[in-house]
Parts: C-alpha cells; sequence; structure tokens
C-alpha cells in the first residue's frame, strides 16, 4: 500500500514532512483532512496503529477543545474519537501510514520511518 500523509498544508510541520518524502522519491497519497475529515473508524485504526491514545493525537491548544470540554477525564475513547472525525482541526499532524504502520511526524522526519 502506498503512503498516505494526513496532511495540512498550512501547516509547516506538515509541508516538510511531505518535502522529505518526495525528496526520497516517494509521492505519498496526499490526504488533506481538514477538507476530507477521516471517519471515526479511520481515526481509531490510525490510533492503534500509532499505539497512542486519542488525547495523545488531540491539539489541545485548538480552542474546540476547550469549547467542547474534551480535558474532562470521564469522556471515553470512543466520545473522544468522535470530537475528532467531528472537528478534524483538533487532529495533530501530519500523520503517515503504509496501511500496517504509522507515525506522527513530530518531528517531521519520523515519517522517513516508514520507508
Amino acid at each position: 500500500m502506498p503512503i498516505r500523509l494526513f496532511h495540512n498544508p498550512r501547516c509547516s510541520k506538515s509541508r516538510e514532512a511531505l518535502a522529505l518524502l518526495r525528496e526520497r522519491g516517494v509521492e505519498p497519497e496526499v490526504v488533506e483532512y481538514l477538507k476530507q475529515p477521516p471517519t471515526a473508524v479511520e481515526i481509531d485504526a490510525l490510533l492503534t496503529r500509532l499505539a497512542i491514545e486519542p488525547r495523545q493525537l488531540m491539539r489541545k491548544g485548538e480552542a474546540v477543545y476547550k469549547e467542547l470540554g474534551l480535558d474532562a477525564p470521564a469522556l471515553t475513547r470512543a466520545a473522544l474519537i468522535e470530537a475528532m472525525a467531528q472537528n478534524p482541526i483538533l487532529i495533530e499532524r501530519p500523520i503517515a501510514t503504509d496501511g500496517k504502520r504509522a507515525v506522527l511526524g513530530r518531528p517531521p522526519e519520523k515519517v522517513l520511518e516508514l520507508l
């Protein structure tokens, strides 16, 4: 499976990750996740591949994080995933996946682990 990159072109780290892949001759399937948000099922699968919990993938500095009270300890995994599906701005980026593994491109060089 080709590499898919969940990308935000306005994010410097995301642009850097895309450039690193292209410099190595890899043209990933670019998913502008703010325009084409992943479903809750897709986010759950990414979390499993990343081996992290939902809050570890969330941008806690986004206003919507506070507005929705997503720091409440009682919120379930499913509720947090649904919040990301409904508000994709909450999803940290970039995320690269080859279908079996996934990495969060923080720092951007991490995406090279899939090569």
